[in-house]
């Protein structure tokens, strides 16, 4: 004590007196110890424990003391005698402190770093039975964690254990620790507790379908550490039925499962039933290349035994007996045979797959038909095409189902080593029957019937098969067709005669287009004229009619010499269709009368061009044909004053394309000139410059002042060049100009050719504010280019470089003249102010 006393300094002292006088202060305390921090730890320690002496469970002081104790054996070994005196001393500590997590915490932290295992458990087991409930987790995480570092994975299950039944929704951590310690049992037995247990919430958020997913891929990976604990082929099994995405997966752990116990036939006999089962092409795909890829590694791993025997047996007692070598290579032949086997059912059984998803699907049905012939087995065919036919319901059938029994009775009658005709034409009655979606695969089906018994030579039949199809009044089914139409009539389900609540395609077949074209065509060739034309009416009266027919009607009609007949056919045809569909029909009938009575019934041919041209659906080209065609009779047969009328009726018909008026103009000049001269041709022109467009008008002055100048009349075609000009513009219609100035070249003056340029200056003038599109340009200008290539006047070359002077002159003439006004108008009495000039804007739009 002296020499404590000794080495007091005066702030010692200090603090000294104040303790004498408050011993219980821990601010003076702290204060204290604070100023010998740079001291031996020695001293430190002996004022925490005098200050301890007197404040025994102040937590501050305790947690300076033992964190001042911790620090100053940093870097000393574990085998250091000092931290048996820091362990005695967290233990004094823990007298007083033992509700301080912390101090525990800190305890148990040094124990693991000294490797004190059955301390360190037991300091962790104390820290839990000291501490509430509520402070638990902060041990239990820093105790799991040493329980998973420390190696010992006993001791770490049964900490896990005793976490789960403070905290139960951690078992995925306890799962998670016992698959990687290699206790696949007890995991998938913690598995099966949480996929049991509904309430079960991951906190990692696993649905229930991805831990069950988790517990199949376990079992099928580990089955022989699992087997004890759970029901494999159970458990998978209800995965299946649960989880219908993920079927191929499981099927495929479940055959993992046997091949991973070596159990290779069951393996098998699972991959089988499920290529049987699976409802999806994802599914198959899956299942079958892991089943090809099991079968080959088994194959390969025998093939590689076989050779290790041959190359390293040592003995002749280690090699196989020539007996058991042809076993195994006999059993290497048979499981490869079954690879190819299962390689070559592989299109069958996708097939089989896409049935099993729709079995109405008529497209697959046929498919796997096709699959067994191309497999040339006669049997597997009829018996795919009869399944076929019992499992497709033809209410719910995807695609044709005609096509299915079309396909079958081909089958009978043509591809079969000893053709069945019988069975096929069971088939084809059998298909008669069948009520299918649409009126079209019956009628398929009628007409195919029909073809079939002409190709076996029974034209009577297939003619009388026709007729009864065709005819709505027929037999005892219109018996009951008349009973079901008139009991929804009068239920007020009846939409039309043929289309109620009810009706079946049997009832409305007789109104199919595709089986009355049939009929008509055999009625022809095997009936009489009689019966062909009752037919024919008949499918007028019904309303089946097509164009074609009525054609093929008015043609046999004319081969057999009933020629009012035939136009009376086309009279009652084109009643029944509008344009464009009644073109064919007119057409024909015009030519039909021509041929027969040329011009000798001329009125009669005038009222069928008028009837055509009297529709109102008659327009566009239809239109302008049928006007031509109309004046070329009235040009053959006529007058020719009535072909100009039929011409002056077609340019002034509203309902005429502009692009064909123009076409139609210019074949109207040349009918005039051809019948009154040239001279004729004057009105027309002026009439087609009143009426037509612009740039049709620019077009057809150039043709004006051409017949113009071949008459002589130069002013006349000046005039109308002048009069075109307007409607050219210079940059996009250069050919214009270049045929004025070839022209005036050849017939014009001096001044005229100024008149020319006058013209030329104040048309581009007018035409200053128009913008184009680049590609109009360019494309005028290729427009341009040829048409000056083709339809240059000749001139000769003196006179062009002439033109070529006068126009220079001009526009010098012109620049001077406007130098000169401009000089004028400065030196006159003039205003003092000048007018600002106007700028010209080219690309302003003229709203």
């Amino acid at each position: 004590m002296s020499s404590i006393v000794a080495g007091w300094t005066y702030l010692d002292s200090q603090f000294e007196e104040e303790l004498a006088k408050n011993p219980y202060s821990v601010k003076n305390w702290c204060n204290y110890i604070q100023t010998k921090k740079d001291q031996p730890p020695l001293s430190r320690y002996t004022l925490y424990e005098r200050a301890l002496s007197f404040l025994p469970r102040s937590y501050k002081l305790w947690h300076a003391y033992l964190q001042d104790r911790t620090t100053s054996l940093k870097g000393k070994t574990i085998r250091n005698r000092k931290y048996e005196l820091l362990i005695e001393t967290y233990e004094r500590s823990l007298v007083y402190m033992n509700k301080m997590p912390r101090i525990w915490l800190d305890f148990c932290s040094l124990l693991a770093f000294l490797q004190r295992g059955t301390l360190t458990r037991k300091t962790f087991d104390r820290a839990l039975q000291a501490l509430p409930i509520t402070q638990h987790r902060v041990i239990w995480e820093r105790y799991i964690h040493w329980a998973k570092d420390f190696g010992v994975p006993q001791t770490a299950v049964r900490v896990f254990r005793r976490y789960l039944m403070f905290e139960p929704g951690y078992r995925e951590d306890y799962i998670a620790y016992l698959e990687e310690i290699g206790q696949f049992q007890e995991a998938a037995r913690q598995l099966s507790h949480c996929l049991n247990n509904e309430a079960f919430i991951s906190p990692s958020g696993q649905t229930q379908h991805q831990m069950w997913m988790h517990l199949c891929d376990l079992c099928a990976r580990h089955p022989n550490d699992v087997a004890d604990a759970v029901n494999v082929e159970a458990l998978i099994r209800t995965g299946i039925t649960k989880f219908s995405d993920e079927v191929g997966r499981l099927w495929t752990a479940l055959a993992d499962y046997y091949v991973r116990k070596g159990q290779f036939e069951k393996a098998r006999d699972v991959y089988e039933e499920a290529l049987r089962s699976v409802p999806t092409v994802r599914d198959f795909t899956v299942i079958f290349d892991a089943y090809v890829k099991v079968e080959e590694t088994i194959v390969t791993a025998k093939i590689r035994l076989l050779t290790e025997d041959e190359d390293l047996a040592a003995t002749d007692d280690d090699k196989l007996s020539a007996a058991e070598r042809q076993g195994e290579e006999t059993e290497i032949s048979m499981r490869l045979a079954r690879i190819e086997y299962l390689l070559e059912q592989r299109p069958l059984l996708v097939n089989a797959v896409v049935l099993r998803q729709n079995l109405h699907n008529v497209h697959e049905w046929k498919k796997r038909a096709r699959l067994f012939q191309q497999l040339g087995d006669e049997k597997k065919v009829q018996a795919a095409y009869a399944e076929a036919v019992a499992a497709i319901d033809p209410g719910r059938a995807s695609g044709k189902l005609s096509t299915l029994y079309l396909a079958r009775a081909n089958l009978y009658e043509k591809h079969l080593a000893q053709p069945d005709l019988r069975t096929a034409e069971d088939i084809y009655r059998q298909a008669i029957q069948v009520p299918f979606k649409a009126v079209e695969e019956l009628a398929t089906v009628y007409c195919a019937f029909a073809e079939f018994l002409l190709r076996r030579e029974r034209s009577a039949e297939a003619l009388r098969l026709l007729q009864d199809a065709s005819d709505p009044q027929h037999g005892q089914q219109q018996l009951s067709l008349q009973r079901r139409r008139a009991q929804a009539m009068a239920e007020g389900q009846g939409r039309s005669a043929d289309d109620f609540v009810g009706s079946t395609v049997q009832d409305k077949v007789h109104r199919d287009t595709q089986l009355w074209a049939l009929y008509l065509s055999l009625e022809e060739r095997l009936g009489s004229v009689a019966s062909c034309r009752a037919a024919y009416d008949r499918a007028m009266e019904l309303k089946v009619l097509t164009v074609q027919m009525a054609l093929n009607y008015a043609c046999y009609l004319q081969k057999n010499e009933y020629f009012e007949d035939s136009f009376q056919v086309y009279e009652r045809a084109l009643a029944l269709f509008d344009f464009p569909s009644a073109k064919p029909l007119h057409l024909a009938y015009i030519a039909a009368f021509t041929e027969r009575y040329s011009g000798s019934k001329l009125e009669r041919l005038r009222d069928l061009y008028e009837q055509a041209l009297a529709r109102d659906t008659l327009v566009g080209e239809d239109l302008v044909e049928f006007f031509v065609r109309y004046a070329r009779a009235e040009e053959q047969f006529g007058l020719a004053r009535h072909v100009s009328a039929i011409y002056d009726r077609a340019v002034r018909h509203a309902k005429i394309p502009e692009p064909q008026r123009l076409d139609l103009y210019k074949l109207y000049v040349r009918k005039v000139q051809q019948h009154f001269g040239v001279l004729k041709t004057r009105s027309v022109y002026d009439q087609a410059l009143r009426l037509l467009q612009d740039d049709q008008v620019r077009e057809l002055c150039l043709d004006y002042a051409e017949t113009e100048r071949r008459l002589g009349e130069i002013d006349r075609a000046r005039a109308i060049y002048q009069y075109g000009s307007q409607f050219a513009d210079p940059k996009r219609f250069a050919s214009y100009w270049q045929k004025w100035r070839d022209f005036e070249a050849q017939h014009g003056s001096e001044e005229t050719f100024r008149d020319l340029i006058k013209v030329q200056k104040s048309v581009a003038l007018a035409f200053s504010g128009v913008s184009y599109f680049a590609t109009d340009l360019l494309a005028a200008g290729a427009t341009n280019q040829a048409a000056g290539a083709v339809n240059a006047v000749p001139a000769s070359q003196g006179a062009a470089s002439a033109m070529d002077r006068l126009a220079a002159e001009a526009e010098a003439q012109d620049g001077v003249g406007r130098k000169r006004g401009l000089d004028a108008d400065e030196g006159d009495d003039a205003p003092e102010k000048k007018l600002p000039r106007t700028v010209v804007n080219r690309e302003e739009i003229d709203i």
